[in-house]
């Protein structure tokens, strides 16, 4: 088909809706629908300057999630090299952090994802479900009793970033130095670039001082795991290393943190639902849980757009023709709204069962921390449901914000209220999931 508008100056239904503002970032999803029908693979200016192909229907976000034409590598993009400046992490180019997951292809990619899948195989999940719960018990007895919070800032930020600091093996005394560099990449994701790079540039220093001394005092943990995996003949360099622990941090916690607000905001603005996983917990359930967090991860899911891919030769996706070089942004939340492939897709279903949804990718790139995040959102959710009744919205939706930049979706606050409770005492069991 050929996406190109039957008319130069369409009437007003049918142009493009404005997208990237303030008001697109509260709720993309009627401009993604009309994309879906009008223009399904939509060629388009990013905030960046930058241009790239956004593609939005499930099908054609499938295939190209999987298209082997399609590459991870920046080195693919025919664009100058301010435009190459401006796609990416910011700032992991200067501080040697290219070399990561995200950014690679095979045989690269393969050998790399091989070494690191070992810390996430469903044992060593599994393994760590005691220290994930004790965690989220441990951040709710920091508000239980004030009767109020802010679920972004007190909960859900730091949740996943000791949670992943604890997987690499980064020192406890040193994890709330992790937490401020975080919370500086999320404050100015969606301003200038500097204010990322230059948190960036600080883990840097602290990942390769930590690998020396990791490399002197291995322990069980994952960096450890990849230095003697370097020391055993899997060729895996010093940059290589503070790369791969780069991004399973920066990937590994915002996402965790978008699933975990997105999901609780979406439960308390549909209350029928949320009484009914209520429900399904105070019986003893976990099925209702376990596909919940799925259908939390189609219907608002914490990564709106894929991270980039590059055009390694002309090819055609949903009837487009898109040049060598180009850029491709594979838009997720768009993809899985669609009627082609979701039954009422802009209804919450927590008991959705026929929900392949693309919350975590597709194909050799798909989400490697997926279990952990799964994890980690089944704990979270059901927690906050049991150990604060009453849980509600204190403003209304609104005046809630949503956070700048182009990949993650998240809120900036989540300010709540409850009944008040009591702290976990050293007899008590922490909350089953």
């Amino acid at each position: 088909m050929n996406d190109t508008p039957a008319c130069p100056h369409p009437a007003a239904p049918e142009s493009a809706p404005e997208l990237f503002t303030w008001e697109f970032a509260t709720d993309p999803y009627p401009a993604y629908a009309w994309l879906r029908e009008h223009r399904p693979v939509h060629r388009t200016a990013l905030p960046s300057g930058v241009e790239a192909w956004l593609v939005t229907r499930y099908g054609d976000a499938r295939q190209a999630l999987a298209d082997t034409r399609l590459s991870k590598d920046p080195a693919n993009h025919a664009g100058s090299a301010a435009a190459k400046g401006k796609t990416g992490i910011p700032g992991e180019r200067k501080a040697e952090l290219m070399t990561h997951l995200l950014n690679i292809d095979p045989p690269d990619h393969t050998r790399l994802r091989r070494l690191v899948s070992k810390a996430f195989t469903p044992r060593r999940v599994a393994e760590f479900a005691p220290r994930v719960q004790e965690l989220t018990d441990r951040l709710i007895d920091g508000f239980v009793e004030k009767g109020e919070a802010d679920l972004i800032h007190d909960f859900a930020f730091p949740l996943p970033i000791y949670a992943i600091c604890d997987l690499l093996g980064v020192p406890r005394e040193d994890q709330d130095d992790f937490r401020d560099w975080a919370g500086m990449m999320i404050r100015h994701g969606g301003g200038p670039r500097g204010g990322v790079a230059r948190s960036v540039k600080k883990m840097r220093g602290y990942l390769a001082e930590l690998i020396h001394r990791k490399r002197e005092n291995p322990g069980d943990d994952l960096i450890s795991g990849l230095i003697r995996a370097s020391d055993h003949g899997e060729h895996l360099t010093e940059n290589e290393a503070a790369a791969m622990a780069f991004i399973l941090l920066f990937a590994g916690f915002e996402t965790t943190v978008n699933l975990i607000g997105n999901g609780t905001y979406a439960l308390l603005r549909h209350p029928e639902q949320r009484a009914r996983l209520e429900e399904s917990l105070a019986a003893g359930e976990s099925a209702l849980l376990a596909t919940g967090i799925e259908e939390l991860l189609r219907f608002d899911g914490p990564v709106e757009l894929a991270t980039w891919r590059y055009a390694t030769e002309a090819l055609t996706l949903g009837g487009q023709e898109i040049a060598a070089g180009d850029p491709v942004l594979v838009v997720l939340a768009a993809a899985d709204r669609d009627p082609e492939r979701f039954t009422d897709p802009d209804t919450l279903d927590l008991s959705r069962s026929d929900n392949q949804h693309l919350g975590y990718g597709h194909g050799i790139h798909y989400c490697l921390g997926a279990p952990l995040a799964r994890l980690e959102g089944q704990a979270a959710v059901a927690t906050l449901l049991k150990r604060l009744p009453g849980l509600r919205l204190a403003a209304e939706p609104a005046d809630l914000r949503w956070r700048g930049g182009l990949i993650m979706r998240g809120l900036r606050t989540l300010p709540v209220e409850f009944e008040p409770g009591r702290r976990l005492g050293e007899g008590d069991t922490l909350s089953p999931l």
